[in-house]
């Protein structure tokens, strides 16, 4: 049996799975300290399902705890950032182009040594050692205890900042170092603001993990936990600790893989209605399909993997108001408050909750409170309900034809018909807490991502075969099984703008964990 929990602005929700059986499910309001509130689910849960904590096997957690903080700038911690690349990339220094007040929250300094990589693997210049080692003495000077370091080129070749990390700990061993090329793909600035916004984290994420596994020993679950990383596979307490940034956007994919395991759909878009937004994601092969921009996290440019999701302000506690030019739903919300200010609650705001009851479409709260609207405002309410879905579905299709779609999430209540666009509307059993299941069935992975010089089809093969054997052991690493492995995702896409056959090279794996495989 394994406990999935997904914590959302609205609602933490858990199941509790065994194979392919769903042995219980509950929705509880998100707590303003997120960790009672996990508490409060995972115990309610177990009393629900009548087990014992020893037939539980792991537990895996979906949290926004990092996407927050950064966003809302607190609990982040000062950062030397130092660029391995002298005498390139002078023109734009570390922390160019973050928002001021961020800027000031995280900046702790920083320094532009010698070294770094052509797109070609050659050295540009010698690498410092020295100057390595002095600016690691002048962060400890300044009372700063992070360090994100980032060396042009580091991910076709993470030598020069492996170096420097163990320069760096031997020179001050209280500083804890954060690598670039263990966190960004190809673009030097948005690689390292990944490093940096990674390295503001990590105080936080010490805090966090121990709260996490106090949390789960108060229950007496003495069982392995892992956390839900933001491609739909899992890292383990240690990962969490070194890299938090990864947990960013974990939420909706947990949705996405939660909708493909209930309907056994791999292909498909999701509409996942909460109560604050609606995520709408595609499904290619089982897994988020992965954004090809860069990303942007509270203003900063970075390019660490991230499904491609489309977020619209519409959700349960979506506000809905009349005007001159028709009826608005959304974006504002009351959110976890729904259960106070909702209609059909007792409150005195009219919500996109209040409608479907209303309408019929869902049975919560009080009908009779909300029996005197008007029908002309719910056929409005529930028109401008489904233009907001549709516009949705057709801006993050890639195609023109029909797709199935996969309804889930709490707020699935505010859909009754397929959207145009759709083929087939699915409706799965325990939709409300698809993303729990999704935390649930999470697998780790192994990602690469680099640039080989192809000259012929032997060097492609040749590429092709060793992007898939690191990849294979990046997943080993994580704590999968060799004989599960599977590569999802294996692309090989010419830069065009680049001499040699530089082919950019991207190869993702997954197995299921060695500690559960048995019991998944």
């Amino acid at each position: 049996m394994r406990i999935g929990v997904d914590v959302g602005g609205t609602n933490t929700d858990a199941a509790l799975i065994s194979g392919r059986n769903v042995i219980a499910a509950i929705k509880r309001p998100t707590s303003a300290d997120v960790v009672s509130g996990i508490v409060e689910a995972v115990q309610t849960l177990i009393g629900e399902a009548k087990v014992s904590p020893e037939a539980i096997r792991a537990v895996m957690i979906g949290t926004t705890h990092f996407t927050n903080a950064f966003v809302q700038r607190r609990g982040l911690t000062k950062v030397l950032a130092i660029r391995i690349g002298a005498p390139a990339s002078r023109g734009i220094p570390p922390f160019s182009g973050w928002p001021q007040d961020v800027r000031e929250t995280v900046f702790g300094g920083s320094a532009l040594v010698r070294g770094g990589f052509n797109f070609d693997g050659q050295p540009i210049a010698p690498f410092d050692a020295e100057e390595i080692a002095n600016a690691a003495r002048r962060a400890t000077l300044a009372g700063i205890t992070q360090v994100a370091v980032s060396c042009i080129f580091s991910h076709l070749n993470d030598e020069q900042e492996v170096q420097a990390a163990t320069i760096i700990q031997e020179t001050t061993p209280g500083l804890e170092v954060s690598l670039s090329s263990e966190l960004g793909r190809a673009g030097m600035l948005e690689r390292e603001n990944a490093a940096i916004m990674n390295a503001s984290l990590r105080p936080l994420a010490a805090i966090v993990a121990k709260a996490f596994g106090d949390a789960l020993q108060q229950l007496k679950l003495t069982c392995p936990w892992y956390v839900s990383q933001n491609d739909g596979t899992l890292m383990s307490a240690d990962q969490l600790r070194r890299h938090p940034v990864m947990t960013f956007a974990a939420g909706p994919t947990n949705s996405l893989r939660g909708a493909a395991w209930l309907t056994g759909q791999s292909d498909a878009v999701v509409i996942d209605i909460g109560g604050t937004t609606t995520d709408v994601g595609v499904l290619a092969k089982g897994f988020p399909r992965q954004s090809s921009v860069h990303v942007d996290v509270g203003g900063v440019r970075t390019n660490f993997r991230m499904p491609d999701i489309l977020s619209v302000g519409l959700g349960g506690g979506s506000l809905v108001r009349e005007q001159s030019d028709g009826v608005s739903v959304g974006p504002q919300s009351v959110g976890f408050a729904l259960r106070e200010s909702a209609k059909i609650f007792g409150g005195d705001i009219l919500t996109a909750s209040d409608i479907a009851v209303a309408s019929g479409w869902a049975d919560f709260g009080d009908k009779a409170l909300v029996g005197d609207l008007d029908d002309n405002l719910l056929e409005s309410s529930r028109r401008e309900m489904a233009r907001i879905i549709a516009d949705a579905i057709d801006r993050i299709k890639t195609t023109p034809d029909a797709t199935p779609a996969i309804l889930v999430g709490g707020g699935s209540i505010l859909l009754r018909d397929a959207p145009p666009g759709v083929s087939q509307l699915h409706r799965p059993d325990h939709a409300g807490v698809a993303n729990a299941i999704g935390a649930a069935i999470g697998q780790v992975s192994g990602e690469i991502d680099r640039l080989y010089m192809i000259a012929s089809p032997a060097d492609k093969e040749a590429a092709l075969a060793e992007a898939q054997e690191l990849a294979t052991q990046r997943v080993i690493e994580a704590g999968g099984t060799k004989e599960g492995v599977e590569i999802v995702d294996l692309e090989a896409i010419p830069v065009q703008y680049m001499s040699g056959g530089a082919t950019r090279v991207i190869c993702r794996a997954v197995s299921d964990l060695a500690a559960t495989e048995a019991q998944a």
